[in-house]
């Protein structure tokens, strides 16, 4: 069985992806820091295993993968939230840039055969210039949490060219589904108030939009990715954008939200934040084109998915 180490693993895309990855026989481990009990939905959790160690220390990271003898590494552990990085931007730099970096360098001196999948998102871009975003697009964010991922980005192209790893790169819009515990986040936020008859609080003018794309959609491009890589035996670095049909604002995403729950209630819109990018949509088509990959579910569908989830867990979970 091929090992598969993957960081972040206890968040939305890497309970989707373990479960995924298990199902089609690899053998997973998830790194876990051990600092503090973490929330955690799996079905498959007593057969995923779990090794302690920190992804912003390199000797830990050296340790687990010369222990393990693991074949990939999928790097999904980042600092995502906006307000987050722009009230403590040290943090995200460290754990963004320095967190990248140790996953690297670890390759880089144990074993160059390891093959990574850094997980960089369409923020990584910047502001948003032409009509949506290619592979070929340049990488300039400004916000701490956009410039983080531009240079973690640009830095593991770095380690391909420089030293010859293998590395592939996915620029992913908005993931969202179940298990999802951060309810700062637009969707969770939004039917985990509207299970309390409570309205989500808009922290923009509710204009801003972005692509949508379900959690096992994008875990699916994952394993493709993973099954690309070992078969291109000569090519060194892959990078894909992942995207969706559905291009939303926050607030055509509420409306959704509470016409699919049959729920009366307004968004409260507080349009006290000037910081993010207003719009964004991606172009996947090289994805489609060389991973043979599509996102197969529909908004309504992947938001009836999700309110099914919540509406059993929340309470034990959240």
């Amino acid at each position: 069985m091929k090992k598969i180490l993957i960081t972040g693993g206890f968040g939305i895309l890497g309970t989707s992806l373990s479960n995924i990855l298990y199902k089609k026989n690899y053998q997973i481990f998830l790194l876990d820091r051990g600092k503090k009990k973490r929330k955690v939905f799996n079905p498959l959790k007593s057969k995923i295993k779990i090794v302690k160690g920190d992804f912003k220390n390199l000797n830990q990271i050296k340790r687990v993968i010369k222990k393990i003898r693991i074949d990939t590494i999928i790097h999904l552990g980042a600092s995502t939230q906006v307000m987050d990085s722009y009230k403590i931007p040290y943090d995200t730099f460290q754990t963004n840039i320095m967190g990248t970096i140790n996953i690297l360098e670890a390759v880089r001196n144990v074993n160059k055969n390891i093959n990574i999948i850094f997980s960089s998102t369409a923020k990584a871009y910047g502001k948003m210039i032409n009509k949506s975003y290619k592979e070929t697009t340049p990488l300039r964010g400004d916000l701490p949490d956009e410039v983080s991922k531009s240079a973690a980005d640009l830095i593991a192209q770095s380690y391909v060219k420089t030293y010859d790893l293998k590395i592939g790169i996915f620029r992913s819009c908005n993931i969202y589904g179940p298990s999802d515990f951060n309810m700062d986040r637009l969707i969770p936020g939004t039917i985990v108030h509207a299970l309390n008859s409570m309205p989500v609080k808009l922290r923009t003018s509710g204009k801003h939009k972005r692509d949508y794309l379900y959690v096992d959609d994008a875990s699916n491009a994952y394993y493709k990715l993973m099954r690309h890589m070992k078969k291109n035996k000569k090519k060194k670095l892959f990078i894909y954008n992942l995207g969706s049909k559905f291009n939303l604002s926050s607030l055509e995403v509420v409306n959704s939200i509470y016409k699919i729950m049959k729920i009366k209630l307004k968004p409260v819109i507080l349009n006290n934040s000037s910081i993010e990018i207003v719009a964004q949509k991606i172009d996947f088509s090289k994805a489609k084109k060389e991973l043979k990959w599509m996102p197969n579910t529909s908004f309504k569908d992947g938001i009836l998915k999700t309110v099914k989830w919540y509406k059993e867990y929340y309470k034990e979970y959240i």
